[in-house]
């Protein structure tokens, strides 16, 4: 059975009208002060009966603390990510600026092995990322992801 995500890829015209998209850092004692590869769009699994677009306002919602802003969402498309999970991302031009990142938390032991099991959040930060620094930012699996809006941005879509 595949595994299903679906996600929110915010994005903004900076300086210069630089592409700029809003990407969250991962939380927990893995992606704990690392930055290369470690970001990645607000999203979260779904069932296969749910609603794609359902699932990824409320996977923001969870990640971000607030809900998504209002704006015309396009689908953006569904991208394979090598651990075969596929990941369905809406987008739209936002300017979104929460007072706060408050994510929903999950329980890992860590150190593994250790007994000891402690709740981290999802998500530990979000921010505005330039493209070109998206590109070193974001986990691999979800390059596809922005080449995919940079396209229909080429394309005069938005």
């Amino acid at each position: 059975m595949t595994v299903r995500s679906a996600g929110i890829l915010l994005f903004r015209r900076g300086a210069a009208s630089e592409v700029e998209v809003w990407l969250a850092h991962m939380g927990g004692p893995f992606w704990a002060h690392k930055d290369a590869r470690s970001w990645s769009i607000p999203k979260g699994e779904y069932l296969e009966d749910e609603d794609p677009w359902v699932a990824a306002q409320r996977e923001f919602a969870e990640e971000m603390g607030t809900p998504a802003p209002s704006a015309d969402y396009i689908r953006l498309g569904s991208f394979r990510q090598p651990s075969g999970k596929v990941i369905t991302v809406f987008t739209a031009e936002a300017d979104f600026e929460p007072d706060r990142i408050v994510s929903n938390t999950f329980s890992l032991e860590w150190p593994k092995g250790s007994g000891t099991v402690r709740s981290y959040p999802e998500i530990d930060g979000a921010a505005w990322t330039r493209e070109t620094e998206a590109r070193t930012r974001l986990v691999r699996g979800q390059l596809p992801v922005l080449d995919a809006l940079l396209q229909h941005l080429r394309n005069g879509r938005a």
